[in-house]
């Protein structure tokens, strides 16, 4: 039962994977849209991936959690 829910808690990464994309083929647009506005479109964009990375970092904290616990 605990690899089961290992299983889901990684699938956190995909989550994270497809938001990042998503956040910078946006950052991509918005860049050539306003090429003046680049410096504040990346920080903005570098601080979404991390909080999107960190997610995922804690889903497989939990997955093996589960794992070496279970």
């Amino acid at each position: 039962m605990g690899t089961i829910g290992a299983g889901i808690a990684v699938l956190t990464g995909v989550g994270a994977g497809i938001g990042i994309g998503m956040a910078t083929s946006k950052a991509a647009e918005a860049i050539a849209r306003q090429p003046e506005a680049a410096g504040a479109i990346n920080k903005t964009l570098l601080l979404g991936c991390a909080l999107a990375e960190a997610t995922a970092i804690y889903g497989f904290v939990v997955a093996l959690l589960l794992i070496i616990m279970g």
